[in-house]
């Protein structure tokens, strides 16, 4: 993609340079930015919304567990953050019970315009609803929350890297104050040049005040994920187009992510978890179905063989399977333990 620019880099000369967090939240959130392109998130990658319908029935039966725990209240809300086109609410309320659908309110939380056909049932917002009793639910959402990317000088200082429309980088300023500090109690850096982290201060920030809008309930936050200790030491911030891992350039051609420090993100009381250890808790499993099935009832046979397949995929050891959940309960018992 070098020399080639999109309109999302309108206002940013090809020459100029600027840190990757200022970079990113053009190329994907600008007015001609990948997350306003007219085919949405699916049409480039694939998420466990979109692997099976599983994962919403998965949700659903979540979501039902907090209603329990809140005393099932008259308003239940479940509020989708980084909606996409709606996919994850939408299948989320038609995986309800009657009784607990009748109740439930839903909200789409995205910056794209509202897709024409949604369920009229969702609200469409650009920022998540205050003072919500129920699930709010962020899946792949924080990983395309931009940040700053650090990167060790050959004096072993790190430094914030810089980046021009068509992905060239070069070294900025040392990183200092708050980035600083985050990087030194969430990421230090060995002293090694060329050893890089992205610095997700700012990814704490947006989960806190997600997080705050939920009176009652539960949160959670689904995401490529690692913890402390396992850092990877090159980072990982890379791009995705028409369903190929590709290189990062933030010049509005394609989606530009990187895992998520879940850990530094969790607030008191929170717990982090695998999605296949969350998913088993919520009854989905990848088991075949038995043999004997198929000669009792060989239609139902292929449909238990399908939903098997489709579980084995959501949990898969290094898969979808690894993600990691945050999960806070606000008021409530821990509906996942």
């Amino acid at each position: 993609m070098a020399g080639e620019t999109r309109g999302a880099t309108a206002g940013w000369t090809a020459g100029e340079w600027r840190g990757w967090r200022a970079a990113a939240q053009e190329a994907l959130y600008g007015e001609q930015g990948f997350y306003r392109r007219p085919e949405g998130p699916a049409g480039h990658f694939r998420t466990s919304v979109h692997a099976s319908p599983l994962f919403a029935g998965a949700v659903a039966r979540l979501l039902c567990r907090v209603d329990e725990s809140l005393g099932r209240p008259a308003s239940l809300g479940f509020v989708d953050m980084g909606a996409g086109r709606g996919e994850l609410v939408t299948g989320v309320l038609a995986a309800l019970p009657p009784e607990v659908a009748a109740r439930a309110r839903g909200y789409a939380v995205e910056l794209a315009d509202r897709p024409a056909d949604l369920d009229h049932r969702v609200e469409w917002l650009a920022e998540p609803p205050g003072g919500v009793t129920g699930l709010l639910f962020a899946n792949e959402w924080l990983d395309n929350v931009p940040v700053e990317v650090a990167e060790v000088d050959p004096a072993g200082v790190p430094r914030l890297v810089l980046v021009r429309p068509d992905g060239t980088e070069r070294l900025g300023e040392p990183v200092t104050g708050a980035e600083a500090e985050w990087l030194a109690r969430w990421w230090p850096l060995p002293p090694e040049a060329g050893t890089r982290a992205e610095i997700g201060l700012p990814r704490d920030t947006a989960w806190a005040a997600a997080g705050s809008t939920v009176d009652r309930g539960l949160a959670v936050a689904v995401d490529y994920a690692h913890t402390a200790g396992a850092r990877p030491p090159f980072g990982t911030l890379t791009g995705f187009r028409a369903g190929r891992e590709t290189a990062p350039v933030p010049d509005g051609s394609c989606d530009l992510t990187a895992h998520v420090a879940l850990d530094a993100c969790a607030g008191p009381g929170a717990r982090l978890l695998t999605q296949r250890e969350s998913l088993h808790a919520l009854g989905v499993a990848g088991g075949r179905p038995p043999l004997s099935l198929a000669s009792t009832d060989p239609a139902a046979y292929v449909r238990a063989l399908a939903g098997a397949g489709e579980a084995a995929e959501l949990t898969a050891t290094g898969g979808l399977g690894d993600f990691g959940w945050l999960v806070e309960p606000r008021g409530i018992p821990d509906p996942l333990r």
